[in-house]
């Protein structure tokens, strides 16, 4: 199962400083010009769970194996993208493979490191990336919505089912505002994801920092957040700078490091559980001698659909889930104390999977 989140932004803002970071390499070739990066640089990384450590104790498991998530680090955007300035058609098709926005914005003040636009005002540049992403979407949608009136005027039942969520979009962004504001019945989520609209896709916005503001952000990051509050997004501070550094440290490094800079953990461990968290992921666990292991499922799956996580065979013979709450897992010290304490249910079909359950699956082969 994969997990894709874009790094976007202007030319020069920090995002390939942000993704040699994140993959702890130098794939991503980080310059002081625009378009350094050309083709998109892809990279997994580990999702920081300190209830992993914990789990793997009582279970004396032999190794610890994170759930993973997917960044790519995509072409800066300029002004007229959606009308194939730069690189903006490379730029506009890349982010249409991704599933959720991560939006780096330049929040610091530095001479000696160009702005494509000539001055530092994140939140204008927050805008103008989404001018052209909702450009791209309008233009995409009044072409495509009037073949679908036809069909659906025609009868097709197809063109019938979409053609109220293309006609609501395409009045969202008529308006002004990006199509991930449009509120969708369960049922019809699957329809506005087919429409592969730039704009539906969740942001996070990441404030890149200079390195004193690390820890408490400053006035940039400040106007950030309250514009991601009023789009009801989120936003995280960071300093790629900082991260970069990081980077390259052994563990005990690292945490002198962090406690010098007045911080509690690495920026780059709230940037990804923000990228999880914005993609709707919850976490599940299985554990035993050989291994302790962190499973993806999205947020509401029932216990077939995260055993076929595992493996298709689970899911189509799936006969029952036995289910420990982390918190109990911990408290009472593991399987066989759970179990004598009632705490170790079976579970069917129908339950919906939560957040740090610890399973052990039962299937017919």
């Amino acid at each position: 199962m994969g997990f894709k989140c874009g790094i976007v932004g202007l030319p020069n803002v920090g995002k390939s400083t942000l993704f040699n970071a994140l993959t702890r390499t130098a794939a991503a070739q980080a310059a002081n010009y625009p378009f350094c990066t050309i083709e998109p640089n892809t990279g997994e990384v580990g999702v920081p769970d300190p209830r992993m450590d914990a789990i793997a104790k009582i279970g004396k498991s032999a190794q610890i194996v994170p759930t993973r998530i997917t960044f790519v680090d995509i072409a800066g955007l300029v002004r007229g993208a959606s009308k194939g300035e730069g690189l903006g058609n490379q730029f506009l098709a890349n982010i249409r493979e991704v599933d959720a926005i991560v939006h780096v914005l330049r929040c610091f003040e530095d001479g000696d490191v160009t702005h494509v636009e000539g001055r530092v005002d994140p939140v204008a540049d927050a805008e103008t990336v989404e001018t052209e992403l909702m450009l791209s979407d309008l233009d995409s949608l009044e072409r495509r919505v009037v073949a679908t009136r036809k069909k659906a005027a025609g009868g097709d039942r197809d063109a019938k089912l979409v053609l109220p969520v293309m006609e609501a979009a395409l009045a969202l962004l008529q308006d002004g505002k990006p199509v991930r504001l449009l509120e969708v019945s369960h049922e019809d989520k699957p329809l506005l994801d087919g429409l592969m609209l730039l704009t539906s896709k969740p942001v996070l916005y990441v404030c890149n920092v200079e390195e004193a503001a690390a820890a408490t952000g400053n006035a940039h990051s400040a106007a950030v957040e309250a514009m991601a509050k009023a789009q009801g997004a989120k936003s995280v501070v960071i300093s790629a700078a900082i991260e970069a550094e990081i980077a390259q440290l052994s563990d005990e490094e690292e945490l002198e490091f962090l406690e010098g800079m007045g911080l509690h953990e690495p920026g780059l461990d709230r940037l990804i559980r923000a990228g999880y968290d914005l993609l709707g992921l919850i976490t599940y666990f299985t554990v035993g001698p050989k291994e302790t292991r962190a499973w993806t499922i999205t947020r509401g799956t029932k216990a077939p659909g995260a055993a076929g996580v595992i493996h298709s065979d689970f899911e189509r013979g799936f006969i029952r889930a036995q289910t420990i709450a982390y918190d109990d897992f911990v408290r009472l010290g593991g399987e066989a104390a759970c179990k004598e304490a009632g705490k170790a249910r079976d579970e069917g079909k129908e339950y919906v999977v939560q957040d740090g359950d610890i399973l052990l699956f039962r299937f017919n082969a």
